[in-house]
């Protein structure tokens, strides 16, 4: 058999229908993580939609309970072929973000798979079931046509990575062991084009908090009062305009990163980021010397996700008692991230802001982590990628936004390399979620090459 055998194989598998009914069943699970009324579906997905696809072919499956109390279980599958073969280490989660389903437009439903056109709609179809559905297929059409993968596999799946992936670390460093590997392939997030493969090797790590003012016992009337009393609203206004100049070029020193070095910059140099899904990119916003690739892969971003004082939805005529911003960072590799918030304390309180007060969300942080372009395993997947579809790929040092990259690189120790088959226009974490159909197909076509690729001759163990 060939490699031809199995992309064949792969794609009679989608022209046919069978990928498009098996992501039908996979959506109809509702694994809101976020919501613990659902916290059975969790397990369901794993025992019925995952393991018996597994165990068919010939993966040992384990659910693992979750070591964060009143979090997700974990599903841990492997097949051992040959002690001296590569080990593929792959990764997805079934949860998904919570449905919002009075918002999705008519004729869909968050929980039911609907076709339209080029487009799946179903809450998970991007994020993360259709992704990884497509990685499993593709496992399947190499053993298909081979007998074999040609090397070993292991695949962990998590529930709770829409809550901030709680347990994941801890559970890492219990199976170090069961979990070795030679490389992370995996799949999530977007391609940069739907046309392109997109391969990043990293991600922006991210810390929310809140920033508060609280001055005092319930609001007092502006007229008898104005003036007399500070305004909380005005102090945290002024304290976030220390944060960033008015383009938003963040002024907290320890926050500016020193890593966007020539190779990086080399690589994110003809990454084209306009593109007709989203809105169009503000150019005067940002750090003014550097791309748009490079500040939205190579720098930190600090964004303002929601503020409040007072009663928005229906204002008096009141001085508040407190106000309150939750915020971001977006942070690249070269930012100590146990330095972030004592850094904007040091910050702020250098600014005469020590009123202001600093709130760490419960699940609001990932590490950075990044693997470097020129890496083996970089250019072997971007080689069978290449010839697979036609184009060679989009290559970012890292992804744009965060994921839980640290516990295979920090912990496990493994080059990661993350092959996304969504697209930007996508709506995850949104209503009217979907899947391209001719993204699912082409990445099909992409995963199986590549695994068929890796049986015959993966790069070398560094």
């Amino acid at each position: 058999m060939t490699r031809d055998t199995a992309i064949n194989g792969i794609s009679a598998y989608f022209d046919e229908g069978r990928f498009v009914d098996d992501l039908r069943d996979l959506v109809a699970f509702e694994t809101e993580s976020q919501d613990p009324a659902q916290a059975v579906e969790l397990t369901r997905y794993l025992r019925e939609a995952i393991i018996p696809r597994l165990e068919s072919m010939g993966f040992t499956c384990t659910i693992h309970p979750n070591p964060a109390t009143g979090s997700g279980p974990f599903l841990l599958a492997e097949r051992i072929e040959d002690a001296g073969r590569p080990t593929i280490l792959s990764y997805g989660h079934g949860d998904v973000i919570r449905a919002q389903t009075a918002d999705w437009r008519e004729g869909l439903h968050p929980f039911r798979l609907v076709e339209e056109g080029d487009r799946l709609y179903g809450r998970g179809t991007a994020d993360n079931k259709g992704q990884h559905l497509i990685n499993l297929a593709a496992l399947r059409a190499v053993l298909d046509a081979r007998g074999s993968l040609g090397f070993n596999c292991r695949i962990v799946l998590e529930t709770g990575e829409e809550t901030g992936s709680p347990g994941l670390a801890e559970f890492f460093e219990a199976n170090r062991d069961a979990l070795a590997a030679d490389v992370l392939i995996a799949s999530d997030g977007p391609r940069l084009q739907p046309d392109t493969p997109t391969m990043f090797m990293g991600a922006r790590g991210g810390i929310s908090f809140d920033l508060i003012v609280d001055l005092r016992e319930g609001a007092h009337h502006s007229g008898n009062w104005g003036g007399l009393l500070a305004d909380p609203a005005m102090i945290l206004a002024q304290a976030l305009s220390t944060i960033t100049d008015a383009r938003g070029q963040i002024r907290v020193p320890e926050w500016r990163p020193t890593s966007l070095t020539d190779d990086i910059r080399r690589a994110l140099s003809t990454l084209p980021l306009e593109n007709d899904e989203g809105p169009d990119i503000d150019e005067n916003w940002g750090e003014e010397n550097l791309t748009p690739a490079e500040r939205v892969f190579g720098w930190n971003s600090f964004t303002v996700l929601a503020m409040h004082s007072g009663v928005p939805e229906a204002p008096v005529n009141a001085i508040s008692a407190h106000a309150r911003a939750a915020c971001q960072l977006r942070f690249v590799v070269g930012t100590d991230q146990d330095d972030v918030l004592p850094a904007l304390r040091r910050h702020l309180d250098a600014q005469g802001f020590q009123s202001v007060q600093i709130v760490p969300h419960d699940r609001g942080f990932f590490d950075a982590t990044r693997l470097p372009p020129d890496h083996p395993w970089v250019d072997f997947v971007a080689r069978v990628l290449e010839e697979a579809t036609g184009r060679p790929p989009h290559i970012l040092p890292n992804l744009a936004g965060s994921l839980p990259n640290e516990v295979f690189a920090d912990i496990l120790g493994v080059p990661t390399v993350w092959v996304p088959h969504s697209y930007r226009g996508c709506s995850q974490h949104a209503p009217n979620e979907h899947m391209l159909k001719s993204v699912a197909r082409d990445a099909l076509i992409a995963m199986t090459a590549l695994f068929w690729e890796i049986g015959e001759a993966a790069p070398a163990s560094t």
